[in-house]
């Protein structure tokens, strides 16, 4: 499977900058959750950062998506990397009382980049393979979220002890230099034609859409990630989690990397899934059940060491559930219309993030984390059950040919 990667040099060009990215986002949240915890001294500052970011990307997901099929990918994904190097420049000033709104709004500047550069560079991945090579790039790629949770989280966290948290924001600016140097490598087209566009954006938008209605199956994918995506505000707890076990810095790094871990082996593991259609609806619906009650017994964990592993565990189903829906989005939709698409299925989830975290965020110090957690496990499980339901008519359903709209 990795040979996709030594065989390939332009997609494995893209395999890095993501990497980057992807570490990057992690490199900098834990190190800020945990400035913003001895800042202010409130969980709920570290609530809304997360919520603020997940939802600055849900809400610009339409247009970015629509600005991934109608401009070069390449130079969407040049820009967003430089324009997050100036985001992270603002999270220099997260000092004093003014910690929490400064820490938001660069934040949200952070997202206003990762919302463009998601979208363009999924987009491109089927462009940077042959398609014979597409289950393993998609396997390959669908790590580099989980690789570098583990790297950024753990990392992040132990140079946050050891150092501080703006030596880490130093470090992510460096390395989104780097990325924006490894796109720039990439010889290989990232779609396969731009042209003119006489449309507006948002009729682009309103086309994407149309083509959803008449595409049931592609509906019940683009609804798969919004289970996690409801249980994702026990991510909010875990700075509180790691201060009740008396592991701090470090150990909020290990939790996080844990997660990581799990997503980067969920994608290995639930890659046989992929050249089996008629698997992947029951898949998703066992995946998503599988998050939630591992999250309801790390609830319930007395031990530190116990939690981390429901905590992989967890994000093992998560991960899966992730790369299984993305694959067969990008097989099913066309090149013209698949930054669209992408866009609209990550939108669904991380607007099911921000409204779960946010509502924990309101939560957090004045409610049990066990009981938060619980209730975020219960959530994923009952989605997971009534979206099988409704969705078992499809399981048999051969996937509907990819016609571009025009």
């Amino acid at each position: 499977m990795l040979s996709v990667l030594t065989r390939n040099k332009d997609f494995r060009r893209l395999y890095f900058s993501q990497l980057i990215v992807f570490g990057a986002d992690w490199f900098v949240m834990v190190p800020l959750l945990i400035l913003l915890n001895d800042l202010t001294h409130k969980g709920i500052w570290g609530g809304l950062v997360l919520s603020v970011e997940t939802g600055v990307v849900a809400l610009l997901l339409p247009y970015a998506g629509t600005i991934a099929d109608r401009f070069d990918r390449k130079h969407i994904l040049i820009t967003t990397n430089l324009a997050a190097l100036l985001a992270v420049g603002g999270l220099f000033f997260v000092r004093g009382p003014a910690a929490g709104p400064v820490a938001l709004l660069a934040v949200a500047s952070l997202a206003v980049a990762k919302a463009f550069y998601s979208p363009a560079s999924s987009s491109a991945v089927p462009n940077m393979v042959d398609p014979p090579d597409l289950s393993n790039a998609m396997a390959v790629a669908g790590t580099t979220w989980g690789t570098m949770t583990i790297v950024g989280s753990s990392v992040g966290g132990l140079l946050t002890a050891w150092l501080s948290p703006y030596f880490c924001f130093g470090i992510v600016g460096f390395a989104l230099i780097s990325s924006a140097l490894l796109t720039w490598g990439i010889k290989r087209p990232m779609q396969e034609m731009v042209g003119p566009q006489s449309r507006p954006a948002f009729a682009a938008i309103k086309e994407g859409l149309l083509y959803l209605q008449g595409q049931p199956r592609l509906r019940a994918l683009i609804t798969v990630k919004s289970a996690v995506g409801l249980g994702n505000g026990v991510l909010t707890v875990f700075p509180i989690l790691a201060i009740a076990w008396g592991v701090d810095e470090v150990g909020l790094g290990i939790m996080f990397a844990a997660r990581g871990l799990g997503a980067l082996v969920g994608p290995l593991l639930f890659r046989k899934v992929l050249n089996r259609p008629d698997w992947l609806l029951p898949g998703l619906a066992l995946s998503m059940s599988a998050y939630g009650l591992f999250y309801v017994g790390v609830a319930f964990s007395p031990w530190f060491f116990l939690a981390l592993v429901g905590i992989f565990f967890a994000h093992l189903a998560g991960g899966g559930n992730w790369v299984m829906s993305s694959f067969a989005i990008q097989q099913a939709v066309p090149d013209e219309l698949r930054g669209r698409v992408n866009a609209a299925d990550t939108m669904v989830a991380m607007l099911a993030v921000t409204a779960s975290q946010f509502i924990v965020g309101l939560f957090v110090d004045s409610v049990s984390a066990t009981l938060l957690i619980t209730l975020c496990g219960l959530t994923t499980l009952c989605y997971a059950i009534g979206w099988r339901l409704v969705t078992r008519r499809l399981s048999d359903s051969p996937p509907t040919p990819a016609l571009a709209t025009n």
